[in-house]
């Protein structure tokens, strides 16, 4: 048998539906006028793998993002910019796109509405 959306069966599964999780997570913004919400998906310290949906409005910033450790961010919706905070590179980001974040600090700009799926390697 299947497990409730974002809760665990006999077997361990844990099925979450992101896109009704993003959903929730506008709200969040709207009603409290934050720029940026997060949850984590999956992970936190007793797991070697973190996966956490974070959404920007538009405008918005999460700054001198990072981790030591390998990081992906998956763009589900808007677009964004990503800037190293060592460099003077940057990358954007829409739909579909996936960005592998460089070592160090990061900032990330919404261009417009967006939702992404960070995924952060916490291997101690």
């Amino acid at each position: 048998m299947l497990g409730e959306v974002g809760g665990w069966d006999n077997s361990g599964m844990n099925k979450t539906s992101i896109e009704a999780l993003v959903r929730e997570l506008r709200a969040k913004s709207d009603a409290t006028g934050k720029k940026v919400v997060s949850a984590t998906v999956y992970g936190g310290n007793e797991k070697s793998l973190r996966q956490t949906l974070i959404v920007i409005a538009a405008g918005g910033e999460l700054g001198e993002y990072g981790s030591p450790k390998e990081a992906t961010i998956y763009v589900l919706s808007g677009r964004i910019t990503l800037e190293a905070a060592s460099e003077s590179e940057s990358w954007r980001g829409r739909v579909g796109t996936l960005l592998v974040m460089p070592p160090g600090r990061c900032k990330i700009t919404a261009d417009e509405d967006a939702a992404l799926l960070v995924t952060v390697s916490v291997r101690r």
